[in-house]
């Protein structure tokens, strides 16, 4: 009988457990029109390496994770108002949005760099740059980095809300070149038939003023309980192979970085 109480009570408690994953799942707000870390296929499912870390990230922490899209700009004003748990759409943790925002450590670093056509040559002072329209996307650490940087330099920074629309532009010939994170840019951009003719150039952009400490997880202000349990699963699916198998489905080389 003692037995048939403890296992019911372990039963209850199973059963409590996943009624409470039930009812508050964990809301993750992303942008999904950043390939290869996040983008829709045709039949307007989500993709990509931030979306693959996410859920094998809750699949180690045992919770529902429910995905909201939401363009880049707005998704730290949406986890303000709790509409989203955590942002996990490829931020940079720069000390300007840790005043808004707690982080988790990284999970992935990389650089900023430049494309512009083939042949084009740009040296480390940036004075070919000038009288060139440049675009963004709008609310990016490159949106900043080029209004405060490039802009000086003589250079037309344009701001727009999605990065595959810049690519549209720079095709069509109404911008000279893109400022964006480099695997993006080799990825989403010169890999594809769109990208052909057009190449890196320039240096590459490093400075933590601007592109901080590589990509962390967003949560809200003094979410201790959240932020603490999101570091143990990145952790974990470090150490357990799971993040190399994803890593290897997308990139040739290891993007976490040194």
């Amino acid at each position: 009988m003692k037995k048939l109480a403890v296992l019911g009570a372990l039963a209850l408690s199973v059963l409590s457990v996943a009624s409470f994953a039930d009812e508050k799942p964990l809301k993750i707000g992303i942008e999904a029109a950043y390939p290869p870390f996040a983008s829709k296929t045709p039949e307007g499912n989500i993709v990509g390496f931030d979306y693959d870390i996410g859920n094998a990230l809750c699949a180690e922490m045992k919770v529902k994770c429910t995905w909201v899209e939401q363009e880049f700009d707005g998704l730290i004003p949406a986890l303000k108002v709790r509409k989203i748990d955590a942002i996990l759409s490829s931020m940079s943790i720069t000390d300007d949005r840790k005043k808004s925002v707690d982080f988790t450590h990284r999970y992935y670093a990389t650089v900023a760099r430049l494309v512009l056509k083939q042949g084009v040559t740009v040296s480390d002072n940036l004075a070919e740059l000038k009288g060139k329209k440049i675009g963004v996307q709008r609310g990016t650490i490159h949106d900043r980095f080029a209004k405060e940087v490039l802009a000086p330099q003589g250079v037309e920074v344009v701001p727009y809300g999605s990065q595959n629309e810049v690519y549209l532009d720079v095709t069509a010939g109404r911008l000279d070149g893109a400022l964006a994170d480099a695997t993006l840019l080799q990825e989403g951009f010169l890999d594809t038939d769109a990208g052909k003719g057009y190449a890196f150039a320039g240096p590459s952009f490093t400075e933590a003023k601007y592109f901080g400490d590589g990509i962390g997880i967003a949560v809200r202000k003094g979410d201790k309980a959240n932020l603490e349990r999101l570091n143990a699963a990145i952790d974990a699916i470090r150490a357990n192979g799971k993040y190399k198998e994803i890593q290897d489905k997308y990139f040739n080389f290891d993007i976490y970085g040194q």
